[in-house]
């Protein structure tokens, strides 16, 4: 669609329109809405035109996926606000915007702490939801998903929907928190969310070991077992006592703190498969970086191309997606799961026109 084409269609959004966002796509038009029932009128209005829309948090995940060609982008920049803390209920509630630095920061003083990604500060939670990316803690903690009480979403063709409640036993309708993680914006621009809190433990280290089967055999519930191309750790929280025994368990000596091993800048592929198959994906990597998660089964590999082994992960029931970086002429995904016909039908009943992040999901969906 052209820019004429655009004026005449769609003038209340060109009124809106603001300078472009640093390092996004080129588009028609750029849009930093200031609340849900504004982005929902723009999102009516791309639909009712046939716009497509893609949506701009922290920008750390775009890579992911099929690449979209926006005629608009959303910037989440207004989305930044703490809307509730419940310190003794131990709920969250932040807009989509809110950046996973602003999070730690904000709980640190009441010593306690979301269960998000650790590496990647200016990520933004509604980014990190849609994308449904986990950080090391998942081993004891589980995943992203786990942890969302509520979420509130803008779908595509400009409907406020709101699934779950902020107490933990509430189960109603839609299982939308679980739905929308890892939707990557296909059932609706995520702008609100409510998260499970944990209490931050009094002290946290790290071991060092040789053998990260033999640790997770050894060690009752970890915060993660880490397997680098340099190292292995194996990362402890609770107190003094409880991490001296699991040491000497471990025939190590605790560091204080958690280092989180960080992969060189570049292109990422991430293997995924069940935690049983950790060892052996980790047999198949080529002599680069590497980052495995024992007992999760994901493996994280700085490289250009990883699909060479994609054979075998898929074989095993897992995937070889590519997390970050360009990667021309390699589809990201792979081959598309076997609920394809089933999310094709979810996404119309949020997003019938197929306007957000059009594409961008396994098989061009």
């Amino acid at each position: 669609m052209g820019v004429t084409s655009v004026r005449a269609i769609v003038p209340s959004l060109l009124a809106r329109a603001t300078d472009p966002i640093e390092g996004a796509p080129e588009s028609r038009l750029t849009l930093r809405p200031g609340s849900a029932e504004e982005l929902a009128e723009q999102l009516q209005a791309c639909s009712a035109s046939g716009l497509s829309v893609l949506v701009w948090g922290g920008g750390t995940h775009q890579a992911m996926g099929h690449r979209v060609v926006p005629d608009v982008i959303v910037a989440m920049v207004a989305f930044a606000n703490v809307v509730d803390h419940q310190a003794e209920d131990m709920t969250l509630v932040v807009e989509g915007g809110v950046t996973l630095g602003a999070i730690d920061a904000l709980l640190g003083p009441h010593r306690q702490m979301a269960i998000v990604p650790e590496m990647t500060p200016r990520s933004t939670i509604g980014g990190v939801v849609a994308t449904g990316m986990s950080g090391y803690r998942r081993a004891r903690y589980g995943p992203t998903r786990d942890h969302l009480l509520e979420v509130t979403l803008v779908t595509g063709d400009g409907r406020v929907v709101r699934g779950g409640g902020r107490v933990v036993k509430n189960v109603q309708g839609y299982d939308l928190m679980r739905l929308s993680c890892g939707s990557f914006g296909s059932l609706g621009v995520i702008v609100q969310v409510c998260l499970k809190l944990w209490p931050r433990p009094a002290v946290a280290a790290t071991v060092a070991v040789d053998d990260a089967d033999r640790a997770t055999g050894v060690v009752h519930r970890p915060w993660a077992v880490i397997e680098t191309d340099r190292r292995t750790t194996v990362h402890l929280a609770g107190t003094n006592e409880e991490i001296d025994a699991q040491a000497a368990r471990l025939g190590g000596d605790p560091v204080p703190g958690h280092a989180w091993p960080v992969l060189p800048d570049g292109p990422v592929w991430s293997v995924r498969v069940p935690a049983n198959c950790t060892r052996e994906a980790i047999r198949r990597l080529p002599p680069v970086s590497f980052v495995a998660q024992h007992g999760v089964g994901v493996v994280d590999v700085a490289t250009d191309d990883l699909t060479a082994i994609r054979p075998w992960a898929e074989a095993q029931g897992g995937s070889v997606v590519r997390v970050r970086g360009a990667a021309d002429g390699l589809d990201p995904w792979g081959t598309p799961p076997a609920t394809a016909a089933l999310q094709r039908r979810i996404i119309a009943r949020f997003d019938p026109d197929r306007v957000i992040n059009p594409g961008r999901l396994p098989g061009g969906l």
